[in-house]
């Protein structure tokens, strides 16, 4: 394995650094501290929750034959946890189209819903410089948290590589948002001034992309261990249509949080990119290619995913 040369679209993360450059108001650019692997799966694989341990057993096998420590989470021996996800936009799509997303996320817990429903809006594009660039902090008056990821995907039209989404992220709980009309486009221009620019009336609103509601089946596995205190949990998830159950797409992935990019030892980042280019080959039969979870959504009535995607 570590013999064979494979290809990667793009730079390797963590090899650029953004300049000292800042936002309108001074604050320094936001740095990357996150990096997220993900594998697009096949929905038709995944008919019962036996599917999913099935899929764990072959990340288990494939992080010791790497050298990337497993450690089992003990609820993956347990009922998959169920979330309701939609996707917000306008109607001809201006928010997907120029590379923002913005969702609702509420967790379901024995039938109903527990918790503050998260709003996740993010700039997603290949280029990190360009994500790094986007002021995707929101002007509200409560907590919010902001998440700038590597995202490794594999290549568009091979196994045996990855490329790497730039996702400069925002999350906060609803009740951290307190317009009463939080649908308005005047409402979201002003909690994200990024978006002025997208939009074309103050009376104009977003809505429910392609009137689809869906239903994600996510179950942890555990943690993988890269070393150097490089661990991060890893989980597979299903998302179906609410109501048809038309299943949309199914995912790998695992996310690791650090410090800095510089904090990470060299060693940690080539075995995370040997782990995550092997699983590809073990996992052959199950992987989508060229797609992301958001693209599905958005192709639900043909709207094709992005270049940015």
């Amino acid at each position: 394995m570590g013999q064979k040369n494979k290809r990667v679209d793009g730079h390797h993360y963590g090899k650029g650094r953004i300049a000292a450059a800042t936002y309108a108001d001074k604050t320094p650019f936001d740095e990357i501290t996150y990096l997220e692997g993900k594998l697009i799966l096949k929905p038709e694989r995944f008919t019962s929750v036996q599917s999913f341990r099935d899929f764990g057993k072959i990340v288990k096998r494939t992080a010791k034959a790497v050298g990337v420590g497993f450690i089992a989470d003990p609820d993956a021996d347990q009922r998959p946890e169920i979330r309701e996800i939609i996707f917000l936009d306008t109607s001809d799509f201006r928010l997907y189209n120029n590379a923002f997303i913005l969702r609702r996320r509420i967790r379901y817990v024995d039938g109903f819903p527990v918790g503050d429903p998260e709003i996740v809006f993010k700039f997603r594009h290949p280029d990190e410089k360009t994500a790094a660039a986007v002021d995707v902090r929101p002007r509200i008056a409560g907590k919010y948290r902001i998440k700038f990821k590597a995202e490794a995907l594999p290549l568009k039209n091979e196994v045996g590589g990855y490329r790497i989404l730039y996702s400069h992220n925002c999350q906060f709980g609803l009740s951290q948002a307190h317009d009463a009309d939080k649908t308005s486009m005047l409402t979201l221009t002003r909690v994200f001034p990024t978006l002025a620019s997208l939009k074309k009336a103050d009376a104009e609103h977003i809505s429910l992309v392609n009137e689809g509601i869906v239903e994600e089946v996510l179950l942890p596995l555990g943690q993988l261990d890269f070393g150097k205190g490089q661990v991060g949990k890893c989980d597979i998830a299903l998302w179906r249509t609410r109501g048809e159950h038309k299943p949309l797409v199914g995912e790998f992935a695992f996310q690791v949080k650090f410090p800095s990019l510089e904090s990470v030892a060299e060693k940690a980042k080539k075995l995370a990119a040997q782990f995550f280019v092997t699983l590809q080959e073990d996992v052959e039969g199950w992987l989508t290619l060229g797609v992301t979870k958001t693209g599905m959504v958005y192709r639900l009535k043909g709207n094709e995913p992005q270049s940015h995607e």
